[in-house]
């Protein structure tokens, strides 16, 4: 595996495929509503290169260019890009992160506690 195609999920090392996309998907601990998100490894980082939602709510406003598409809200957030990203279970949701790159899935982040931290692996 190519360090530089990789990502880091606390101890865990998943390869990206060649375009270096991964998604992380979740519900909602209020709405109880799935949101995923579409991820990039860039050089310096991480970004965000899109996001959908299925419904709105509390802390859950699409963005204004959201399209519905197939019952999902789908945008892309003007988000810069980022060298890491602490996801945190809350344990009021009903499952941990699913995190996908390619074909491999992995869930994250299932019992409340710290944040697990998602950074692309190093040269």
């Amino acid at each position: 595996m190519s360090l530089a195609s990789c990502l880091m999920a606390g101890a865990l090392t998943l390869a990206l495929p060649p375009d270096g996309t991964f998604r992380l998907h979740w519900t909602h601990s209020v709405e109880k509503t799935e949101w995923r998100e579409d991820w990039r490894r860039v050089p310096g980082g991480l970004r965000l290169e899109r996001a959908a939602v299925k419904g709105s709510g509390a802390g859950m406003e699409p963005g204004p260019d959201a399209r519905l598409i197939d019952g999902w809200l789908i945008w892309t957030p003007q988000a810069a890009t980022v060298s890491s990203l602490a996801i945190a279970a809350s344990g009021m949701t009903a499952s941990g992160w699913t995190l996908c790159a390619g074909e491999t899935c992995q869930v994250i982040g299932e019992a409340a506690g710290g944040a697990v931290i998602l950074r692309p692996c190093e040269p």
